[in-house]
Formats: structure tokens, C-alpha cells, sequence
């Protein structure tokens, strides 16, 4: 019982995380793999809160009218086309090789969220770049297949780069998300990948935390989460590496 409330609390912290920008699942996949779970069965069982989690949200984005489904369309399917390729590759690799990728790219992504080469750029002087938007999730997609932990960085870094704003920005990403989840989630549930009752758990906490997420990035005022959980992240990465 113990196990399950403290996955559900990491839950909404990471649910919080990947709509303001991405990040939680560096949280959530070690915690599942701390509990005893296989790293691939980990990375399975971790869509399930990833599902729930961007339906709840891209739901809240729809009633708060900022979701513009002319962006989405260029988005949803090249993002399925990849994340069909980055699931069957992320199956196809042993448990320890994934481990040990996966701890890598937490603290990869994580300096590279601390750098933001981003934060200064001009949304306002970009024209919207709908080829731009399409390649950007296509390599989206593989990579939020192979292993979603961080893919929310990588999206708003295509949707800024294609001309969008980060509210129009985060109401893309969950949409998009929402999709090709639906898909990879099917696929490491047919291979037997995912644990439903932990899985379910850690649903409910991320669904909580996507709305504290979306109230946040409407309001813009998010910057100092951050900061808060880029320890805890290292501190986890290297305990993988370790292990």
C-alpha cells in the first residue's frame, strides 16, 4: 500500500511536469523500476499514466479553447508513424541496454533543460513552418515510442521552432502525445510489457497532476518547478547507472 501512494504522489508531480514541458517520466520509470519492475516492462507500464494523463489535459486545453487542431493536424501523424518504429526498437532491446540508455539520456536531457537554448527565442517573429512541425514529430514520435521520458522538451523545441507560442505549443504536445500513445501503449501491452495495476496507480496521480500542469501554463508560471526536480533526476540517473 505504502509503494502505491508514493507512486501515486511522484505521479502528479510528473503529470504537472509533462504538460508544462516534459520531464516526468525521468521521475516515474526509475520509481517503477526501483519497485522491481524490468526496465522495458517499466517503460510499458508508464504510458498507461501518460495516456490518462493527456486525456484529462488535452480535454482541459479543448474547454479552455487553445487548442488550434490546424497545428495538430500536421503533428499527429507523423508523430504515430515514428513512435510505430521507436516502440518496436525499445521492445526489441534487452532490459540492461535500455537501463542504461535510459539514465543516460536523464542526465543528457536534464543539462540540456538547464542550458534551454530556447528560452530567449522570438515566438512572435517566427511565421508558423507546417513542414517544420511535421519532421520535428516525426523524430517526436520515435523517440516518445522508444522511451517518452523528456519528449515533452523535444516537442516544444519543434513546435517553437515551427512558429508556435508555448500555450499553443503544450496544447499540441498533449494532443499529439494523446495519439501516439494510445498506439505504443497497444504495442508493449501485446507483448505483455505493461504491470495495469501499478500502471493504474500511477494514472490517477499523473491525471491530478495534469491539471495543476494545464492551470500552470496558462498562467505561465511554471519556471520554478524546474529547478526543484532537476536533482532528484541526476540523483536517480545515477543510481541507474550504478545498479
Amino acid at each position: 500500500m505504502f509503494q502505491y501512494l508514493i507512486l501515486f504522489l511522484v505521479g502528479v508531480v510528473a503529470g504537472t511536469l509533462n504538460v508544462l514541458a516534459g520531464g516526468g517520466s525521468f521521475l516515474t520509470i526509475p520509481l517503477l523500476i526501483f519497485m522491481g519492475l524490468p526496465p522495458v516492462v517499466a517503460n510499458g507500464t508508464n504510458r498507461v499514466g501518460i495516456l490518462c494523463q493527456n486525456i484529462t489535459a488535452s480535454l482541459s486545453f479543448q474547454r479552455r479553447g487553445v487548442v488550434e487542431w490546424r497545428y495538430v493536424r500536421w503533428a499527429v501523424l507523423p508523430a504515430l508513424a515514428g513512435a510505430l518504429l521507436g516502440s518496436k526498437l525499445a521492445i526489441a532491446l534487452g532490459d540492461e541496454t535500455f537501463k542504461h540508455i535510459l539514465a543516460g539520456l536523464m542526465i543528457v536531457v536534464t543539462l540540456w533543460t538547464l542550458w534551454d537554448p530556447l528560452k530567449k527565442t522570438d515566438h512572435s517573429q517566427r511565421p508558423f513552418n507546417g513542414p517544420a512541425l511535421a519532421v520535428g514529430f516525426f523524430l517526436v514520435g520515435i523517440y516518445g515510442g522508444f522511451v517518452q521520458a523528456g519528449v515533452g522538451f523535444l516537442v516544444l523545441a519543434a513546435t517553437t521552432l515551427a512558429g508556435l507560442d508555448l500555450v499553443k505549443g503544450n496544447a499540441v504536445k498533449v494532443v499529439s502525445i494523446l495519439a501516439y500513445t494510445i498506439l505504443s501503449l497497444t504495442i508493449f501491452a501485446l507483448e505483455g510489457k505493461v504491470d495495469w495495476s501499478l500502471g493504474l496507480v500511477l494514472a490517477a496521480g499523473t491525471m491530478a497532476g495534469s491539471q495543476i500542469g494545464v492551470h500552470l501554463a496558462v498562467l505561465k508560471g511554471h519556471d520554478w518547478i524546474k529547478r526543484v526536480v532537476t536533482v532528484t533526476v541526476i540523483i536517480m540517473a545515477i543510481k541507474l547507472l550504478m545498479s
